[in-house]
């Protein structure tokens, strides 16, 4: 078994235009502040990454490790949310994305959808620059549009998305494969990986690629009203970034999981900062040391009542009392009688 590594923090909620958010040094001297070892960076953010550079550059990419190590951090992933989403998008969502791309391809979706594949790659290659061996991305969505079967879907679409799907993704995943570095695809709803029956569509259309894996994030298991530790039990070979993330879900006689158009606030699935919610994390922690989870336990602060700050002095103390030193000897070893192959052949009246 392994022992998790963290806790860390995802800086895409906190980075800001204000200080200490607005630069990679003063958000690492401000996360290490709070008892944090690790920091996922959005490598969309240029105020604290410059992903071109990072691919063309190792000593760029030392540069930030060593910058990092003086605070006692280290980086996690690096995060292509945004861009993984521009990897595939109805053209129905088109506007609504547009903001994800520099402002000289909104309104040009194809050269949108180039620049995403080129940003992914970019990716691959910064991520091993880094010594990481983990990413974390939104795969995008072409059926998420149809995820209600009404109308009837025609026979062969939600085939044909997952095909072409496959098709975008898969000389990505050989670009990652070269690097050395896991596609971690976070499950969400919004995009068409989004739960476990979506993914093994997806791994289907990419030949079941070894890069093809999973961050885990039960929040949205909570919301989709899911059974998110046998999630771990089914998946957990593919398991390879995990963001820490509490949520509730109150059913009421007004709405349910579709949250009937309401504020986050409103809606019967919220996500809620770690503790605040429903989630057993106790159990989540012990099923991936059950499973050698080889990654870091990395908070995702998302929550529409508590503040962010003090979610984040929270997440740190939180995440670190549940990871498990997972131990390096037997409970019973104590009451040991030994054993050889005669020995045990003689307990069974062998010889």
């Amino acid at each position: 078994m392994k022992t998790l590594k963290g806790p860390g923090i995802f800086l895409a909620q906190y980075a800001s235009d204000e200080a200490p958010f607005n630069t990679l040094p003063d958000i690492a001297r401000w996360a290490s502040s709070l008892s944090f070892i690790g920091v996922q960076i959005p490598s969309n953010d240029r105020r604290l990454f410059d992903l071109e550079q990072a691919a063309a550059s190792k000593t760029y990419c030392d540069d930030i490790t060593g910058m990092l190590a003086e605070h006692g951090l280290a980086v996690t992933e690096l995060s292509t949310h945004l861009q993984g989403q521009l990897v595939a998008s109805h053209p129905a969502y088109d506007r609504l994305f547009d903001g994800f791309a520099p402002p000289a391809l909104r309104g040009h979706p194809r050269q949108r959808q180039e620049w995403a594949v080129r940003q992914l790659k970019l990716a691959a290659t910064a991520s091993r620059n880094l010594g990481l061996t983990a990413h974390a991305t939104f795969s995008g969505a072409l059926a998420w549009h149809l995820f209600y079967p009404w109308p009837q879907r025609p026979a062969g679409l939600v085939d044909e998305a997952f095909a072409e799907l496959g098709k975008r993704w898969k000389p990505i995943l050989d670009a990652f494969d070269e690097a050395g570095v896991d596609v971690c695809y976070e499950l969400h709803p919004g995009e068409d990986l989004h739960d476990g029956a979506t993914f093994e569509r997806f791994l289907d259309a990419v030949d079941h690629h070894p890069r093809a894996n999973i961050l885990f994030d039960p929040s949205h298991m909570v919301l989709q009203q899911m059974d998110y530790l046998r999630f771990i039990d089914h998946y957990h070979e593919r398991i390879r970034a995990f963001h820490v993330k509490d949520a509730e879900f109150r059913p009421s006689g007004r709405s349910g999981v579709y949250g009937g158009y309401q504020n986050w606030i409103d809606r019967p699935g919220r996500f809620r900062s770690l503790g605040d919610g429903q989630i057993d994390f106790g159990a989540i922690f012990s099923k991936l040391a059950q499973y050698d989870y080889p990654g870091w336990a990395v908070l995702e602060w998302e929550c529409c009542i508590k503040d962010a700050q003090q979610g984040a002095k929270e997440g740190a103390p939180f995440i670190r009392d549940h990871i498990i030193k997972v131990t390096e000897r037997a409970f019973d070893d104590f009451a040991s009688t030994g054993s050889d192959v005669a020995f045990n052949r003689q307990i069974l009246g062998l010889e």
